[in-house]
């Protein structure tokens, strides 16, 4: 079996097998966790897990990549802190499209405080549904994230005040049209009703237990949770937009390892983060999207990023898979 030189004794499969678990606590769309790993003594490979997909909802697989590209990004962040370097090579095999990314570890680097931190919040991080209360984001802490995204080699626009009023149009479309559809209210009923796949999916409590009082309009998941809203109303949030140049499967990938790397940031940070995926998922009001972007470039995700309420209760963490059911370890040379 290989094992790396150093200061490292244990197995390099171990440290894999340790990402592809910390892995697990990445976000997805309802949470549906589209992703599979293979851990080999020399390498982890990353698959999407297409019977977690969302046809209707999410035909083209935009966001079943970006959300393969943030449980990338988590194992990355869980081996660096182990005290290893990483080279990723995304889409590795053109004849197998599944196989979205190989990681290989390529030798030691110090155990930082700041990798400490983020793996730490990796396990901290949630979506937040309920409104944020009147205290700003500050422009420091969005230039930190717009430099950690353009690290990952995506772009982070912070909206102006008539770009979140273009925003609430794009959502109330957005949601309009998603109601009108048949197969995208069946999928969102699947993910988030009584029914849905054990480990996977939306629970009653982090499900807003009424419809937020904000100018921008929250997805509508047919159904009320227990999460008590609160008296915030969104006023001092953020909206900011993570875009890049290209709109191919690994631009999609990366846009989900900035996602993450964003997301971990921003709860270092103190930061409440909720996606609004619905304005992407939708033909025309991506189209809305991008023209807010001048039509230069392509929107992969809209976060809300803001304060959250300490007058009341965080919500739970979402359900997760168990680790044989995301991951498959290759007995060779074990």
């Amino acid at each position: 079996m290989t094992t790396l030189a150093g200061e490292h004794r244990r197995p390099v499969a171990a440290a894999y097998a340790e990402a592809a678990d910390a892995a697990r606590r990445a976000p997805s769309i309802h949470n549906t966790q589209p992703w599979h790993w293979q851990i080999h003594p020399d390498r982890l490979d990353l698959y999407s897990d297409t019977t977690r997909a969302l046809p209707g909802t999410d035909p083209d697989e935009r966001m079943l990549l970006l959300s393969c590209g943030a449980a990338l990004h988590h194992a990355q962040a869980a081996l660096h802190a182990q005290g290893y370097d990483v080279a990723v090579r995304p889409l590795p095999d053109p004849a197998r499209p599944e196989h979205l990314a190989t990681v290989t570890i390529t030798g030691d680097i110090p155990v930082t405080a700041h990798a400490m931190r983020l793996v730490q919040a990796l396990q901290l991080r949630h979506t937040d549904r309920r409104p944020t209360v009147d205290v700003p984001v500050t422009a420091e802490q969005v230039e930190q994230l717009r430099r950690i995204a353009d690290a990952v080699g995506v772009h982070l626009h912070r909206l102006t005040p008539d770009q979140v009023t273009d925003l609430v149009v794009a959502v109330s479309h957005a949601e309009d049209a998603a109601a009108a559809e048949p197969a995208v209210l069946a999928e969102t009923h699947r993910w988030t009703g009584p029914g849905r796949p054990a480990g996977t999916g939306l629970p009653p409590e982090v499900i807003p237990d009424r419809r937020p009082e904000t100018d921008v309009g929250e997805r509508d998941f047919g159904t009320r949770g227990t999460l008590t809203v609160g008296g915030g109303h969104d006023k001092a949030s953020t909206y900011v937009v993570l875009f890049g140049s290209e709109d191919d499967r690994a631009a999609w990938l990366r846009a989900g390892q900035a996602l993450s790397a964003v997301w971990l940031h921003a709860t270092v940070q103190g930061l409440a983060v909720l996606p609004f995926s619905q304005v992407i998922e939708i033909d025309g009001t991506r189209a809305m999207m991008r023209r807010i972007l001048s039509n230069l470039a392509y929107p992969y995700l809209v976060l809300r990023l803001g304060v959250a309420d300490p007058e009341h209760a965080l919500p739970g963490h979402t359900p997760r898979l168990p680790f044989d059911a995301t991951a498959t370890i290759d007995q060779t040379d074990q």
